[in-house]
């Protein structure tokens, strides 16, 4: 007998007879970024996923991004659709509802990002759909819920991020807030929200032979996740402004810091042994009991002065100098890459390829 040794799927991909939604069937009506995300995401797990467009325009993604002289359908489309079959239908058209309901017949996942609504004045409300398919799991991701106050307002992730509180701790050091390239309501709030409980509701299904139906509002899932800030609330009555909390900028451990080359390291340097490290890396035995955590005011004046003096350590070398001091020193301070830095960086060997469109 031989024991065989295995190792987890790095890049998030399990394509095969062996993966772990092989013989799911997935239907994704979704378009843009938050809903063809996790319809992307249940696909690299092996599941089946249609992807459902309209014979008009279809997934405005088609025609967003794209380079010069680049024809439609552009990167962004193909980023997030990549392993999906696509089928376009008009869900208006007799024959085609006809071919719909066929393919809810045999689903176990449908994914629908329309203005709530929009599903039932077509005719496939859940209760429909289920009498077809009890086991269906149908997940709804709209911008404020299927219900209440402001289901039908229309948004985008700066909306939605900014009803949650969270734009408004996304701030720079005269506490404006700043405009984020990285979607976090449409990317957790909508899409990594939705996978999640798809695949609950998922195993309860295969348990008991009865899907549900999943109300995904993004603002909702991204106010729930904003603990942080919600701790200082609860603590001192309000949130913290920017420079004034312990993972705001508040502490010289935990900061990012400007290089000679107009560069940056992140420092994170959070528990007092890594702070300790990071002293001993800079010959600065003297900021060793300047911590937070042996009593240094969170926000304040001596937090401040250290923060610049480090600063001023930073910017006397360059990035790639600071990354070649802090190689084997094992105290969380690390370059900030752009993107085309990442893409070649032997951590991401494995994973790049979901980058590629």
């Amino acid at each position: 007998m031989t024991d065989t040794a295995t190792t987890p799927e790095a890049d998030g991909s399990h394509a095969g007879a062996d993966a772990p939604l092989d013989g799911v069937t997935v239907l994704d009506l979704t378009r843009l970024l938050p809903g063809p995300l996790a319809g992307m995401r249940l696909a690299a797990l092996g599941a089946h996923v249609v992807k459902i467009e309209d014979k008009g325009a279809g997934d405005y993604a088609r025609e967003m991004m794209l380079g010069d002289g680049e024809m439609p359908p552009g990167g962004f489309w193909r980023l997030l659709n990549r392993g999906k079959t696509v089928m376009r239908l008009d869900l208006k058209d007799d024959t085609d509802r006809a071919t719909f309901l066929d393919w809810v017949a045999r689903a176990d996942i449908l994914l629908e990002g329309f203005r709530p609504g929009v599903m039932a004045r077509l005719g496939f409300d859940y209760a429909s759909l289920a009498r077809r398919r009890p086991s269906l799991v149908m997940a709804s991701i709209s911008g404020y819920g299927q219900q209440g106050p402001m289901s039908q307002a229309a948004g985008h992730d700066i909306n939605y991020i900014g009803y949650a509180g969270v734009l408004d701790q996304l701030c720079d050091a005269l506490d404006a807030p700043i405009v984020p390239n990285f979607q976090i309501g449409d990317l957790y709030g909508g899409g990594q929200a939705a996978v999640q409980a798809v695949l609950a509701a998922l195993v309860s299904a295969q348990r008991t032979g009865r899907g549900r139906w999943l109300d995904i509002s993004m603002t909702h899932e991204v106010f729930r996740s904003n603990i942080v800030p919600a701790v200082a609330m609860h603590r001192q009555g309000g949130t913290a402004r920017a420079g004034g909390d312990l993972l705001n900028g508040g502490v010289p451990c935990y900061q990012v810091y400007r290089t000679r080359d107009n560069r940056f390291m992140a420092v994170g340097a959070l528990e007092l042994k890594f702070w300790q490290t990071l002293c001993d890396v800079l010959g600065r035995d003297e900021w060793k009991s300047r911590h937070w955590s042996l009593g240094q005011v969170v926000g304040g004046d001596d937090a401040r002065a250290l923060q610049a003096e480090l600063a001023a350590v930073f910017a006397s070398a360059s990035q790639r100098e600071w990354v070649e001091r802090f190689a084997h020193a094992d105290c969380c301070v690390t370059p900030v890459l752009r993107l085309e830095e990442a893409m070649v960086h032997p951590l991401f060997a494995q994973v790049r390829d979901a980058l590629m469109p």
